[in-house]
């Protein structure tokens, strides 16, 4: 089964940076991203400018893009007023999600998780009905750095309505990064067990424990991932909870087990300096300091 790694630097890398990119600069990240050989990139997201003020171009980003044909081109959108900003401006692929934890969701969304099922459940809908590709996820899937423990029934339950509702595909994220391999390997097969579609998982590396987690969910079959060029990202509504598991680290992984995912990881090494030079940090990941 081939491995799919999906790009997130440009939405959920950035998300969390005071310095605004320019439109320009986000659409070279892009189109940098993709000339790696990258399949899947996650543009931007459709949500509050206020909150989140680096996707506040989003439109524009993909107004302004060279879309590589075969490539996945990714929004996130919280509810329908955001499906119909990125239909408005030709996304075909979106990806909504809920959390697991009732604090992050007031935090996150606005509101109790119960109303953002049911928001992100009329948003597969709509979505499907007018033609476009869905992944819907959920949240805090492995912990919260609230509210701790997330019962693994209340992340299937959630996952089940999302899957009834019509999405293509499944994606569990451990956005407080809390997981660990044993627990991953649990909910992953049990995930396995119960759904249908195509499972996802998205994870971050607060603590580290990315990689091992990746693995310990490939054993068990799971084939798709995504990572932020050079380790960016957090989510801005939780403190303490930075980074994504970073992408060259993360092909490299699969390379050193002879396993193809079509990335140049010298092209993408030069994506993540370019990013550090801009940025003015040197970024987490570990594949770019070792070449």
């Amino acid at each position: 089964m081939p491995i799919l790694i999906e790009e997130t630097a440009p939405r959920d890398g950035l998300q969390n940076e005071k310095d605004l990119l320019t439109l320009s600069e986000k659409i070279r990240l892009v189109e940098d991203l993709v000339d790696c050989g990258l399949p899947r990139i996650q543009v931007g997201s459709f949500v509050n400018p206020r909150a989140v003020p680096q996707m506040a171009d989003t439109e524009a980003v993909f107004q302004g893009l060279r879309k590589k044909p075969g490539v996945i081109y990714r929004a996130l959108v919280l509810n329908e007023k955001g499906l119909e900003r990125a239909a408005s401006c030709g996304v075909r692929d979106v990806a909504v999600f809920v959390s697991a934890s009732e604090t992050h969701s007031r935090k996150n969304s606005g509101c109790e998780t119960a109303e953002a099922l049911k928001r992100a459940c009329d948003v597969v809908r709509q979505a499907k009905s007018q033609g476009l590709s869905v992944q819907a996820g959920v949240m805090n899937a492995f912990g919260c750095r609230f509210e701790g423990t997330v019962p693994e029934q209340r992340v299937l339950s959630l996952a089940a309505s999302l899957v009834d509702a019509g999405a293509d595909e499944l994606c569990l994220a451990d956005t407080s990064g809390l997981a660990n391999p044993l627990q991953m390997e649990k909910i992953v097969a049990e995930a396995l067990r119960n759904f249908p579609i195509p499972l996802g998982l998205h994870l971050h590396d607060t603590f580290g424990f990315g990689l091992a987690n990746v693995y310990a969910a490939w054993k068990l079959g799971v084939s798709r991932f995504d990572g932020a060029c050079g380790g960016l990202g957090g989510c801005p509504f939780i403190p303490g909870a930075p980074g994504n598991i970073p992408t060259e680290d993360l092909a490299h992984l699969f390379h050193a087990m002879g396993l193809p995912t079509g990335i140049d990881l010298e092209k993408l090494t030069a994506v993540r300096r370019r990013l550090e030079s801009r940025l003015k940090r040197i970024l987490p990941g570990r594949y770019g300091r070792s070449v």
